[in-house]
């Protein structure tokens, strides 16, 4: 497949076809799957290096295009390193006897932390019946009721002593609602005020004595009784720490045996069963309505909850059947999500929580194994990226609101004890955040040391061809779908490559792929076939392309109504027919551009309108630039330029960037300034440098296809085409009808090198080589060119040299 500069290309070089026959097999049906994407072995050493290296700070940021395959890439590969790691302890908090407000964190083997949480709530279970059931036992009761009969008697028996001492003194002891009270009493009878009165005064002296010293013993009695009382009530709670300790012991003991080899379970479980013993009457019946009661009083206690959170398990992560690493895609990372919440629930009206309401977040459940986040999600939460960044920093996971994260509150809450992280995150994205972040985020590149740079393209060779083609029939078997037959993969080959843009290449975009076999089964459905064939891939390729072309359909009829100019014959001089690329959506397709150009006596300037009116983009004026550079190294090396020279896209009403079209604004002005008027037969496209060389564009394909569709319209004479950078030729992938049309001479591609090449085919005459002295031949274009701007050049110096005449005449 040769080409000669300046000349048409054949049919076989414009679409590189897939021989049918170069499949090696008659269908997918007999293909073994493949697990791994094919075409991507550099993102792979990339993931097998990071997930291999046990150094900080190695994360992995995978890049690339949306429909490489990415996630499934790392899915696939990280399930396969993760199933042969050790399986991650579990982690559960429990309460902190210590400080209520921070909540412990326990490590547990996998699996054992739900153990635990079933045994404690056994537990709590069962003191629930067993503390009230000894405390209502007969021993108990007469134990208390013997501590307590103590107290009565040695009240009762220092009264009597009282009572028999004031007996002795003739003074009677009377009990009034004031307390008790001594009276002088005769016969057994207390005496009157007015009897007292009559008394002899040593008699009522005496009275008065002993009634005062009787006062001061009954006065010591009732201090010390309160001490008594305290004293009884401390040997009852002694005694109620003895049974409750007694009943505790006897649940716990089985689990102290279970849990001998954790030493944290062991200490809980002790601290746990102090605690109870401390806090019994959590387990003993209360009246009915005391906690609204309290509630309402604000009595409650949020640091003593009930039993059941008291002394509960809250089971952060378990991995009881797990199997290897945990491999965890987030696809909220939000804030709370990723890091990990403490909720709260409604109590009598208030807000409260506990650490039973602390919930796991990703990082959690990804600890001791990976992380898949995708970027654009992550930096799109409030503070998700900050908190991911100090996690991996300080390599430990602290659960706080995002409302104390950024000041926003300052209330008293949790502060649960922070867990020891060891992961690996892996960062899904574009390659603009990757960069992004490289360049404004320092800490970046100190926290994802590795990138897995996904390809966008694999070359077209019978290995890859093979690849793709198992890829296929995974997709098929997972999805039971119709299975590709020979021809339909060759079909499809050479769609992937039309996709590639380039026949030398398969593009890596297996959505593209793996969407166009779904639609092709739908087809072949239709058409009750059994294998998915060629035309199958046709149909579905002609299905897509008619959803997406409503545009481009009404700019087509806009060129053939002739609402937008863009002529197909005849010749005009300063106007060429330049091409550009529209992309909508998956479809992307070409539009002719009419390029017009007026030249006229200057300073030398090449005016870009599309510039002057801020409609062109820099790259695009930039190329405009180029034509200047070019006119003065090829024609006018030892004079200046002489000429204003404009150029406008006609009828573009939006924006216009990229230097695609700057060779066709070098013909153009070549065309102005010689007066030699170009075919509108044809159309050009590529870029082209300060020496006239035509360099390589984008789109190539759909910019002939645009034009071949306007010329096919309004009908094919043999005298239309399309002049293409020669760099492009190993793109193209033409459609079969403009390839069909190409070998009925019909329609033609040329491939040009230089400026020269494609002036010669856009006007029909020799463009023209410059001689030893600088001189190109008469009746050659570029003699053409250069006469003209001497031309304009002589003209300006002459004006020049008559308006210092005038200046210096008296």
């Amino acid at each position: 497949m040769q080409e000669t500069p300046g000349e048409a290309l054949t049919a076989d070089v414009i679409r590189t076809r897939s021989d049918p026959e170069d499949i090696p097999f008659e269908s997918t049906a007999e293909l073994e799957g493949l697990t791994e994407i094919p075409g991507q072995e550099r993102a792979r050493e990339a993931l097998h290096f990071a997930t291999g290296i046990r150094v900080n700070g190695h994360n992995v940021y995978v890049m690339g295009r949306s429909g490489s395959g990415r996630h499934e890439f790392v899915r696939h590969f990280l399930e396969q390193e993760a199933a042969g790691r050790q399986v991650p302890q579990d982690w559960c908090y429990v309460y902190n006897f210590d400080d209520p407000r921070q909540p412990r964190a326990l490590s547990l083997p996998p699996g054992r932390s739900q153990e635990l949480r079933d045994d404690l709530e056994q537990v709590i279970g069962d003191a629930r019946t067993g503390i009230p059931a000894a405390f209502e036992s007969e021993d108990f009761q007469a134990q208390r009721e013997s501590i307590a009969e103590a107290l009565k008697e040695a009240q009762e028996s220092a009264v009597r002593e009282i009572e028999e001492e004031a007996r002795g003194h003739d003074v009677g002891v009377l009990q009034t609602p004031n307390g008790i009270a001594f009276v002088p009493i005769r016969e057994g009878e207390a005496l009157s005020p007015e009897e007292f009165k009559a008394l002899p005064d040593d008699e009522q002296e005496s009275f008065n004595d002993n009634i005062g010293h009787l006062t001061q013993r009954l006065q010591t009695v009732m201090r010390s009784m309160p001490k008594k009382a305290s004293e009884t009530r401390r040997q009852i709670r002694k005694l109620e720490k003895d049974v409750a300790g007694l009943a505790v012991a006897a649940l716990v003991e089985d689990l102290e045996g279970k849990y001998a080899d954790l030493p944290e379970v062991i200490e809980h479980l002790e601290r746990m069963q102090e605690d109870i013993v401390e806090n019994v009457t959590l387990f003993l019946p209360r009246a009915e309505g005391a906690a609204a009661a309290e509630a309402a009083a604000g009595l409650t206690d949020p640091g003593h909850p009930s039993p059941e959170k008291r002394y509960a398990v809250n089971v952060l992560v378990n991995h009881a059947n797990s199997e290897g690493a945990p491999v965890v895609f987030s696809d909220r990372p939000m804030f709370s999500d990723l890091l990990g919440r403490i909720e709260h629930e409604t109590e009598f009206g208030s807000l409260v929580t506990h650490f039973n309401l602390i919930q796991a977040g990703a990082l959690h459940c990804a600890n001791g194994g990976y992380l898949v986040l995708d970027a654009e999600k992550l930096l799109a939460y409030p503070q998700a990226w900050d908190g991911l960044k100090r996690a991996l920093k300080s390599r430990e996971l602290r659960i706080r609101s995002l409302a104390d994260e950024i000041g926003m509150l300052n209330t008293v809450s949790l502060d649960p004890e922070p867990i020891p992280l060891e992961v690996k995150i892996v960062l899904i994205g574009e390659r603009r955040w990757y960069y992004l972040l490289s360049e404004h985020d320092p800490e970046f590149s100190e926290l994802f040391k590795v990138q897995a740079d996904f390809e966008d393209e694999m070359v077209r060779s019978k290995a890859n061809v093979e690849l793709l083609a198992r890829w296929l029939a995974t997709i098929i078997q997972r999805e039971g779908l119709r299975h590709l037959s020979r021809d339909g993969m060759a079909r499809l080959v050479e769609e992937n490559a039309r996709r590639a843009g380039d026949r030398e290449r398969l593009t890596t975009d297996l959505h593209y792929a793996t969407d166009l076999l779904r639609e092709a089964h739908y087809w072949a459905g239709q058409g009750s076939s059994e294998l998915v064939d060629a035309a199958e891939i046709q149909l579905a390729v002609d299905a897509r392309v008619r959803r997406g072309s409503r545009v481009r359909d009404r700019i087509q009829e806009d060129l053939i109504r002739e609402t937008m100019l863009v002529e197909t014959e005849g010749v005009r001089v300063g106007q060429v027919n330049g091409l550009a690329v529209l992309q909508l959506g998956e479809l992307a397709f070409g539009r002719p551009q009419r390029i017009t150009a007026a030249v006229t006596l200057g300073a030398g300037k090449v005016v870009d309108i599309e510039r002057e009116v801020e409609l062109g983009g820099a790259l695009h004026s930039k190329g405009v630039l180029i034509l200047g550079g070019f006119l003065r190294s090829h024609y006018l090396p030892n004079r200046p330029l002489s000429l204003h020279a404009s150029l406008v896209f006609e009828q573009s009403y939006g924006g216009v960037d990229g230097d695609s079209a700057s060779a066709a604004e070098l013909c153009v002005l070549l065309s102005a300034l010689a007066g030699v008027p170009i075919k509108q037969s044809l159309a050009i496209t590529g870029s082209v440098d300060q020496h006239g060389r035509i360099q390589a564009i984008g789109g190539v394909n759909a910019k002939i296809e645009g034009f071949f569709d306007i010329c096919r319209k309004r009908g094919l004479r043999g005298d239309q085409g399309v002049l293409v950078p020669r760099a492009n030729v190993k793109h193209l992938m033409l459609r079969q009808d403009v390839v069909d049309a190409v070998a009925d001479e019909r329609f033609a591609v040329f491939a040009v090198g230089h400026v020269d090449q494609a002036i010669e085919l856009l006007t029909g005459l020799q463009a023209g080589e410059r001689g030893d002295e600088g001189e190109f031949a008469e009746g050659t274009f570029n003699h053409a060119v250069r006469a003209r701007l001497i031309e304009l050049a002589s003209y300006r110096e002459r004006r020049g040299k008559h308006r210092r005449k005038t200046d210096e005449s008296p």
